[in-house]
């Protein structure tokens, strides 16, 4: 994996309208890319119908889609990535649990994202959302914080430097989330 700096020039070139700079990005990001995906989708349903590689296409058009975004570093990108990532998830399983009328739901397994001890249980995907979405309302940067290292599988550090606060602020925010999440199933 290039630097860090690496990323963060390219994404501040492309920014800046350099075409060539997204062609170089690609190639750089999407094997990260790729392992976030395939790390969502391995908790997945067997029978699950998206595949990794078209998450991770899906995800990258929408954010080279958004022209707004002032583009910080390589953590912000993939903070951004998780983001999409997971709102295309949750869209898939709305999707597919209103044509099934409510037996498809789509079910993941908590791994060490949101795990509680040794405790395996599965949890609705569009549950999962809504509680997120509970949780923001009275703290947003818990919920962020699980969105970036469950949906992006970002590290504590990263997960830090995306959100603009220290490691142990994360830390503390991401045992009170799972915490609450877990009250919640």
């Amino acid at each position: 994996m290039p630097e860090k700096t690496d990323i963060t020039q390219l994404l501040n070139k492309a920014q800046a309208g350099d075409k060539n700079a997204l062609d170089e990005l690609l190639p750089i990001v999407y094997q990260e890319l790729r392992r976030v995906a395939g790390n969502q989708l391995k908790t997945e349903r067997d029978n699950h119908t998206l595949q990794a590689t078209a998450l991770v296409h899906e995800a990258y058009l929408r954010l080279l889609d958004q022209h707004t975004i002032d583009w910080r570093n390589r953590a912000h990108f993939f903070g951004l990535a998780a983001e999409m990532m997971r709102r295309i998830l949750v869209n898939y399983a709305v999707e597919r649990k209103s044509q099934k009328r409510g037996d498809g739901i789509t079910r993941i397994a908590l791994d060490d994202a949101v795990s509680y001890a040794n405790d395996e249980r599965e949890m609705d995907l569009v549950l999962l959302d809504e509680n997120l979405k509970r949780l923001a309302e009275f703290d947003a940067d818990a919920a962020k914080i699980v969105e970036l290292r469950f949906f992006g599988g970002l590290p504590i550090e990263e997960t830090a430097e995306v959100l603009g606060v220290s490691p142990s602020t994360v830390t503390r925010e991401w045992r009170m989330a799972k915490s609450w999440l877990k009250a919640q199933f």
